[in-house]
């Protein structure tokens, strides 16, 4: 048996809504002959004349007729298909998991609003956040992760990026730190004190340390933790200079950029460090998903609320 060729549906369901050769021509920008071809062949194929002359005008036959609205709606679904629309989202009635990699800064910075405003748009809705102690896409690519949140890298030419917000890196002491009673904190204040790094690969030098060189300067750093709040943790406790991103602080107890007051005291680096992007990325393959594209808009929202706006200026 010959297989069915599905174009001659748009043809068929044309001719039978117009009820004409050259109206459906027109529609579908053919030539009249060729639909006159074309519904010869829906004839040959169906068994059935389709469309008869009566008068100066054509009737469908009455098999036309009960086939007429199945047409229409096969045409309908098939369009469909082929053409999602991706704005149909009952966000009421999802339910899904995510998977976001993240480092601990951005979920301390943004994960109770993220989840408060996607529990309450989509209850069905869960996010799992997962660590992210490389920069590798990998798992996006094998479709282990949807989203990956942090600075890009080398991410590969398929990978969708979108920048999220800017940040910038300070200083950060305990209250009863030397430091923690300066008005202004001066750079050779800066490098008399031992410091902490926070580096997932074990680094203990990054971009400070190169700003510092250039200047002809060097720190002591005597640490070395693999995230920003064992940093903190260990700050609290020692007299050792922290640099943290500003926006991870913005939910921190206890934190003050004022002598004397809170636990901590953050200030501005008296080196001049390149701020950095903080970006989305996610696999083409969801590209079009209207949950997905939802959820990065969330994500996008959160992080542009102006309390951020504070710890983002440069």
């Amino acid at each position: 048996m010959a297989e069915a060729d599905f174009n001659l549906l748009t043809a068929l369901d044309m001719l039978l809504t117009t009820r004409s050769v050259a109206g459906a021509a027109r529609r579908l920008g053919l030539s009249a002959s060729a639909m006159s071809r074309t519904l010869s062949r829906l004839r040959t194929v169906t068994g059935d004349p389709l469309l008869v002359r009566a008068g100066r005008e054509m009737i469908l036959t009455h098999y036309a007729e009960e086939i007429r609205e199945r047409t229409r709606k096969t045409v309908f679904a098939a369009r469909e298909l082929l053409r999602p629309d991706t704005t149909a989202l009952c966000l009421p009635e999802l339910e899904r998991t995510f998977i976001l990699r993240a480092n601990d800064g951005f979920i301390s910075a943004f994960g109770a609003a993220l989840i408060a405003v996607v529990s309450q748009q989509a209850p069905g809705v869960r996010l799992c956040f997962i660590p992210k102690p490389e920069k590798n896409v990998s798992q996006l690519r094998e479709g282990r992760v949807d989203i990956e949140i942090g600075v890009a890298g080398d991410m590969g030419p398929e990978i969708r990026l979108q920048a999220l917000f800017r940040d910038r890196f300070v200083g950060v002491v305990n209250s009863h730190h030397p430091l923690a009673q300066l008005t202004r904190i001066t750079l050779q204040d800066y490098i008399r004190w031992p410091h902490i790094a926070s580096s997932r690969r074990g680094k203990y030098n990054g971009p400070i340390d190169s700003a510092l060189a250039e200047l002809g300067f060097q720190r002591e750093v005597v640490a070395v933790v693999p995230g920003f709040a064992p940093a903190l943790a260990v700050v609290t406790g020692s007299e050792l200079i922290a640099q943290v991103p500003a926006s991870f602080l913005q939910n921190y107890p206890g934190i003050s950029a004022l002598p004397g007051e809170g636990a901590l005291r953050r200030f501005e680096l008296p080196v001049k460090v390149p701020g950095i992007t903080v970006s989305q990325m996610w696999h083409p393959r969801s590209d079009k998903d209207p949950a997905h594209r939802w959820l990065r808009e969330q994500l996008r929202t959160v992080c542009r609320r102006e309390p951020l706006a504070e710890f983002s200026h440069q």
